[in-house]
């Protein structure tokens, strides 16, 4: 076979991953809480942005079509119906500083996942570092804002604790070394010989300075595990003996209540043990879980759904998590003009370029948040007018398609957004399950609802009539519902609901209900 050379001319499509496409395609996934520090950062950052006032908020009725959304937004956002925007050079640096997005983010790429980096932690200021301030007549104001106390860690606790209870400062610094691994739920996970042999020491002494940890409050802190836990504080409560150190060995069997079981290995009768048992739920699995180490944000919707007076249900978005920045043209006029030398121009154009693309990437985000929200309502009518059992089975694509966007734009919008209604608030993602086959031909069910129901059945249940996952099937069909056992099963254990064994022996045990 000859090997020759020749010149082709072929013409294909591409598309072109830019930073500004990137940025586009990050911030549609961006939570409120992420889209807020990142547009924070963005302000300190470009001198053209500002923050805007706030406007009136864009709403849609579910009456209206899927493009109703958009009639709520300026023209100057972007056009989604350019076949041709793939091809078109969105890395010029030259290009008009007043001209659109012209980037549809309705058709990317399904597989590429840009996760926005989590904004760093800021540490807490010392309160009582600046609590007074001299002013020019030789008075002092007192800063009642730096006057608040800052909450205190589990570190911190345990670590006055020691510097009490020991002096000697091999054993602090090991102890201190303990503490730190300690997590959230009061647990160590740390290896004591490795340990052992990065300090140069016995185990023997790791063992110690662990024991000085354990005397600690709150009682049960620096456990290995639940076992060790609850030894701890039962110890402290003079309440270990061999038949509780038996129970705590068997902590799986308890958690099945096979009280016969039990017996036999504590050597004790019935009501013997059901007193250990009490003692065993009043001791605290999670010792450490009293101090807030970690920050919990509270959950704000991205959308309100409410009821019209019509009969249908109105959609707007919460413009308190909205990101109101606008472009400075007038600064950057002036500022350009006196601009010497190239370089300072150019970083110049590049800041008013970037401040361009963000404007016009939040407002494409805020309007396809909205597009996707409504089109779920319309698909879910039923669920916000009767509740959860007449959720219908809804897929990305269903919504893709009657909006004509992409599945992967779709799913960008629903993650870690959140819709506010009447029965609730709602992640987007909620709305979308699979479905599950109905008799006799009927309309399928959304398996959020069966599995409502199947809970319900469950709760239902009286001591003397337990339900089977057998039994549960054969409800659920006379309902019209057609499911397998083992998806009873696969649904009951991922609601954390025991099997029918389990519930039989937890209300047939009236005291330890």
């Amino acid at each position: 076979m000859a090997i020759m050379q020749r010149l082709e001319i072929r013409q294909s499509q591409s598309l072109i991953m830019t930073p500004q496409l990137m940025q586009a395609i990050k911030l549609l996934q961006m939570s409120n809480l992420d889209i807020a520090t990142y547009v924070e950062n963005e302000l300190e950052s470009n001198p053209f942005l500002e923050v805007a006032e706030p406007e009136a908020t864009p709403s849609v009725e579910t009456t209206q079509p899927a493009s109703g959304a958009d009639e709520k937004y300026p023209e100057s956002a972007v056009s989604e119906d350019d076949p041709n925007w793939m091809n078109k050079d969105l890395d010029k640096s030259q290009q008009d500083m007043s001209g659109t997005l012209d980037t549809d983010l309705s058709n990317v790429f399904p597989d590429d996942q840009i996760k926005p980096k989590p904004a760093d932690a800021q540490p807490m200021p010392d309160p009582w570092l600046s609590t007074v301030t001299k002013n020019g007549g030789g008075s002092g104001d007192l800063n009642l804002e730096a006057m608040i106390a800052s909450e205190i860690s589990l570190i911190d606790v345990l670590s006055q604790q020691i510097n009490l209870a020991t002096s000697d400062p091999k054993t602090r610094l090991i102890a201190q070394h303990l503490i730190n691994d300690i997590d959230a739920r009061g647990y160590i996970s740390t290896d004591l010989e490795e340990l052992a042999a990065r300090f140069g020491t016995d185990f023997r002494s790791i063992e110690d300075c662990l024991f000085l940890v354990h005397q600690c409050e709150p009682s049960g802190i620096g456990a290995r595990d639940l076992e060790e836990c609850l030894t701890i504080q039962l110890k402290e409560l003079n309440r270990f003996d061999p038949a509780m150190a038996a129970l705590l060995q068997n902590l799986d069997i308890l958690a099945k209540l096979d009280l016969m079981a039990l017996e036999g290995i504590c050597g004790v009768n019935r009501e013997d043990l059901e007193d250990m048992i009490f003692e065993i739920r009043a001791l605290n699995p999670r010792p450490g879980s009293a101090y807030g180490d970690f920050v919990i944000q509270p959950m704000i919707p991205d959308v309100f759904v409410r009821a019209t007076p019509e009969g249908g249900w109105n959609v707007e978005l919460n413009t308190n998590t909205l990101p109101r920045v606008l472009v400075n043209q007038s600064y950057y006029s002036t500022i350009s003009g006196s601009a010497n030398g190239t370089q300072d121009k150019t970083y110049l154009s590049d800041c008013m370029q970037n401040a361009n693309w963000l404007v016009k990437s939040l407002d494409q985000r805020a309007r396809t948040i909205l597009k996707v929200s409504s089109e779920i309502v319309k698909m879910q009518d039923a669920f916000f007018t009767y509740g959860i059992s007449h959720l219908r089975p809804l897929n990305l694509k269903t919504i893709a398609d009657a909006i004509e966007m992409h599945e992967s734009t779709v799913s960008r919008v629903t993650s870690n957004k959140y819709m506010s209604t009447s029965r609730g608030i709602f992640e987007l993602k909620y709305f979308f399950s699979s479905s599950i086959n109905a008799t006799k031909g009927g309309a399928e069910h959304s398996s959020e609802a069966v599995r409502h129901e199947i809970q319900t059945l469950i709760h239902n249940e009286v001591p003397g009539k337990i339900l089977s996952d057998d039994a549960i099937v054969r409800i659920l069909k006379t309902t019209g519902i057609d499911i397998a056992r083992r998806t009873v099963a696969k649904y009951r254990e991922g609601m954390g609901i025991g099997s029918s064994v389990q519930r039989r022996r937890e209300k047939n045990a009236p005291r330890l209900r």
